[in-house]
């Protein structure tokens, strides 16, 4: 009965682990533009994802994207639409795909693809004056992405 038990809750972690692992930038799948599943497997948190769409040192969407549910931070954007009721308009894993490469939905965009890291000239390695290499990550982390979806889905 003991290893049984045992047996079982290894299983779970185990499948737990898996349910939780993270889709790499390389391997995410998209249909039509969308990404229908969970970059990392857990919820989006819609409080950080504020703070992801809102500050210029994370996703900075602010910059091109006005959005009316945040009159307080300054110096809104007018390239991209507005996000106010963005989540009437597109579905979550529409704005998934956007977010993870919006140039899969809307070619010739100018929106940055925040979940890629190939495919693509990267400038050098930061400020020193040496050749970009493939120590690059994505602008935004796969949870900074399922926060900023959260958030973005508030927006009805």
């Amino acid at each position: 009965m003991k290893h049984a038990f045992l047996g079982m809750a290894a299983l779970v972690v185990t499948a737990t682990a898996v349910n939780a692992a993270e889709v790499k930038p390389g391997d995410v799948v998209f249909n039509d533009g969308a990404v229908a599943m969970s970059l990392t497997g857990a919820a989006g948190n819609a409080d950080e994802g504020y703070k992801v769409v809102s500050s210029k040192k994370k996703g900075n969407c602010i910059a091109c994207h006005s959005n009316d549910a945040m009159p307080d931070v300054p110096y809104q954007g007018e390239i991209g639409p507005n996000l106010a009721g963005v989540a009437s308009r597109y579905s979550e894993a529409q704005l998934r795909g956007i977010l993870t490469n919006a140039k899969n939905t809307f070619d010739g965009t100018m929106m940055p693809s925040f979940y890629k890291v190939d495919g693509f000239i990267r400038p050098g390695k930061r400020y020193t004056g040496k050749a970009a290499d493939d120590t690059f990550g994505p602008l935004l982390e796969a949870q900074q992405i399922e926060d900023a979806l959260a958030y973005l889905m508030t927006l009805k």
